[in-house]
């Protein structure tokens, strides 16, 4: 891996584009380039110590050839339209959207959960999903748990902050009374659940490889500038006492345990890399059940820094095979 590799951040401008940026600048990285919509094309985007042109995020542009890995954060219509450009022009993509998680044949991957899976995209199309802002600090959580006493099955709720739905929605609740916020639920409906429920169930079955994991999930959005919480129970096959899961939790990487009267809160996760777990005790409602809470900053793990983490395994992956 190294820093000298040649980055591209495909909507650079918005609120995880940014938290990329500044992530990349922190490890080290010096030759990166920054694209946008037309609209913001021609700014200048803080840097480092300095500023990146924006530059316009077109085909012609993204398939130019002169980018070894692309970082992601558009909508999906966009990543469509765009991937396969920069794919076919030989560079590895890192996808945040929801264009190639369930798809067939394209790694869905948290690093610290199923990296291996990040490198069968280098005998393919170079191309890995990046998962759902609450599924990679779900899965973080559930992996231990179920290595060591197996996963029967998960109950969810999450409570997501605005940032979840980008830079427009965080200036709306910075100019507003959060207790008078219009808390939009800008997701659509399946049936009885909505689409972000239907991925959150979805990508954990496809990322733990548990394809008929019973989950059960509830979304809302709450009026927090940053930070996703989630409230989890889970049933286990094998008995686990409360201690035994808070050891393996604080044994799995990228995973902090916080010890009452220290708890999980969004403004706690914000600006952290891990995710905070806490409140770890016994289901009462359920045999061999658990039940913890957690939170996480949505813009760092749950998406611009698990995207840097997938990158960083294709850069080494590349360099092994050279």
């Amino acid at each position: 891996m190294t820093t000298q590799s040649r980055i591209g951040i495909v909507g650079a401008t918005g609120a995880v584009g940014t938290v990329t940026l500044g992530l990349l600048a922190e490890r080290g990285y010096d030759n990166v380039r920054a694209f946008a919509s037309a609209r913001s094309a021609g700014s200048r985007i803080a840097f480092g110590e300095g500023d990146l042109l924006v530059e316009e995020a077109t085909p012609e542009a993204l398939g130019a050839g002169d980018v070894d890995l692309f970082l992601f954060s558009v909508g999906t219509s966009a990543s469509r339209e765009l991937v396969p450009v920069a794919s076919a022009a030989g560079a590895m993509c890192v996808d945040k959207s929801s264009a190639y998680r369930l798809v067939d044949g394209y790694p869905l991957v948290v690093p610290e959960v199923n990296g291996a899976r990040a490198l069968e995209a280098l005998e393919r199309d170079r191309i890995v999903a990046n998962p759902n802002c609450c599924t990679i600090p779900l899965t973080c959580v559930l992996k231990p748990l179920h290595e060591e006493a197996g996963l029967a099955r998960v109950r969810v709720s999450t409570y997501q902050s605005v940032s979840g739905a980008g830079a427009q929605r965080m200036d709306a609740l910075a100019h507003e009374d959060p207790t008078r916020h219009d808390l939009v639920m800008d997701w659509t409906w399946e049936g009885d659940d909505s689409d972000e429920e239907a991925k959150l169930r979805a990508e954990t079955r496809k990322i733990l490889e548990l394809p008929e994991l019973p989950l059960s999930a509830t979304c809302v959005r709450v009026p927090v500038m940053v930070g996703h919480s989630e409230a989890v129970w889970v049933e286990v096959e094998r008995p686990l006492s409360p201690d035994e899961a808070a050891e393996l939790l604080r044994d799995a990487p990228s995973v902090r345990v916080l010890d009452l009267p220290s708890f999980p809160t969004p403004a706690a996760a914000a600006g952290e890399d891990e995710v905070l777990v806490g409140r770890i005790r016994r289901d009462t409602a359920a045999e061999n059940g658990i039940a913890l809470y957690l939170s996480s900053d949505n813009l760092r793990k749950g998406a611009a820094l698990n995207a840097i983490q997938i990158a960083e395994l294709l850069l080494e992956g590349v360099a092994a095979q050279a």
